[in-house]
């Protein structure tokens, strides 16, 4: 099912003739253009909390964007569909956004499997994604990444570093830092999870440490019984999940509940305010990596983070929300550059402004709001921060903040 939320409605890629009102609320005038940025994420369901802060992270932008214009003679709009985290639901939405003529770009989606079902769409339609949160290092380098990188979809680019750099960035603070010795390391078989574990289990070993079991788990599991009863059995002194946080939660939970006292470990996919909610205190001690640094220690950030919560916008800006704001921003600063090299306008052909659009985004160099905004030759960031986080006194906070090698 397609999702369109009610407070985004499409825009239309005309003169308008007696103004209309965008998102923001303000009133443009009569020879306004109005495009349309989608955005493809969770907005419902499993991972909404994080899909949400994608979603209003880029209204902030596409609000900032028209109250300070931008791109003059041009305003945006927001257009969101929900995939719920199924790769089917993504595929559609991408098609119905490509088949909407006022979308010049997308941002999304929150995760790799569902990334996975897309690009395709986007690249015969010759439209610009980025996402602000995928990390599988398939998805810009091709299958045979650890060997042979090479681009599949020129198309498609992000804001948030891989795996290969998360995963080393846990092991070596696992290892180094906890001083971790014996890892059980768990995924939930999805595209994102069963990736990061691997690379995480392989650094983990290269780094003197020992994998002294691994096993799966699906997305939706409730009862995780036996799997902490072999954790337990084990010997391990922790635990590393890849995967998401609606699982994570749970089995953090029952594994405190069942004397297990051994923190859990996870990457960016369970870095959500939901994950202690729902944990409670069994959250106490957990960790999780995530891309960047805090949000709200970023300067550049604090007019985000105080227009994000001074609207009431749901979800949880803290992992992508900025990350989200960048990129739509990219998106928008590269409108302006096909207008500024095109004699101050901007092509009528939707298709011929799509394609520019690609290009020009590849040639992003900005300071965004989380830091400098940059695409290397596989479409990936050039902001290689990431930083560990630790459940202290029923918050997360920052323990280590790096830069990925």
């Amino acid at each position: 099912m397609v999702i369109l939320t009610s407070v985004l409605a499409s825009g239309a890629l005309t003169l308008t003739a007696c103004g209309s009102r965008d998102d923001s609320g303000d009133k443009s005038d009569s020879s306004t253009t109005t495009y349309t940025i989608g955005v493809d994420a969770p907005l419902s369901g499993e991972n909404s909390t994080t899909g949400l802060g994608i979603q209003y992270g880029v209204q902030v932008a596409v609000d900032d964007a028209n109250k300070n214009n931008w791109v003059p003679g041009v305003k945006f709009k927001v257009k969101a569909l929900d995939d719920k985290a199924q790769p089917a639901s993504g595929q559609q939405n991408a098609t119905a956004l490509v088949g909407d003529k006022t979308v010049i770009g997308t941002v999304g989606p929150l995760n790799s499997g569902v990334a996975q079902s897309m690009q395709q769409v986007f690249a015969s339609a010759n439209m610009v994604e980025i996402s602000p949160s995928n990390t599988n290092p398939e998805l810009t380098q091709g299958k045979n990444w650890q060997t042979d990188k090479k681009r599949p979809y020129k198309t498609y680019f992000r804001t948030a570093t891989t795996d290969e750099l998360q995963g080393s960035f846990a092991a070596d603070y696992a290892y180094n830092g906890l001083k971790s010795k014996k890892a059980f390391v768990v995924d939930d078989k999805q595209t994102y999870g069963a990736g990061l574990a691997k690379i995480f289990g392989e650094k983990f070993k290269a780094a003197g440490g020992t994998v002294v079991q691994t096993d799966h788990v699906n997305t939706g599991d409730k009862d995780f019984g036996s799997l902490v009863t072999k954790i337990k059995n084990s010997g391990a002194d922790l635990l590393y999940y890849g995967g998401q946080y609606d699982e994570s939660s749970l089995i953090t939970k029952q594994m405190k509940d069942a004397g297990v006292k051994i923190p859990l470990f996870g990457g960016d996919g369970m870095f959500a305010s939901t994950y202690i909610e729902t944990a409670g205190k069994a959250s106490e001690g957990d960790l999780a990596t995530s891309v960047g640094v805090p949000v709200d220690t970023l300067p550049a950030a604090k007019q985000f983070v105080e227009t994000y919560k001074a609207k009431g916008y749901k979800g949880d800006y803290g992992a992508y929300g900025g990350y989200s704001y960048d990129a739509a921003s990219a998106i928008i600063k590269a409108v302006k550059a096909v207008k500024d090299a095109n004699s101050d306008k901007l092509p009528s052909d939707i298709n011929d402004l799509r394609s520019k659009l690609v290009d020009e985004v590849q040639k992003s160099d900005f300071e965004g709001i989380t830091g400098k905004v940059s695409f290397d030759e596989y479409g990936d960031t050039g902001n290689k921060q990431l930083t560990v986080y630790q459940v202290t006194d029923g918050a997360w906070k920052a323990v280590k903040t790096g830069t990925a090698s």
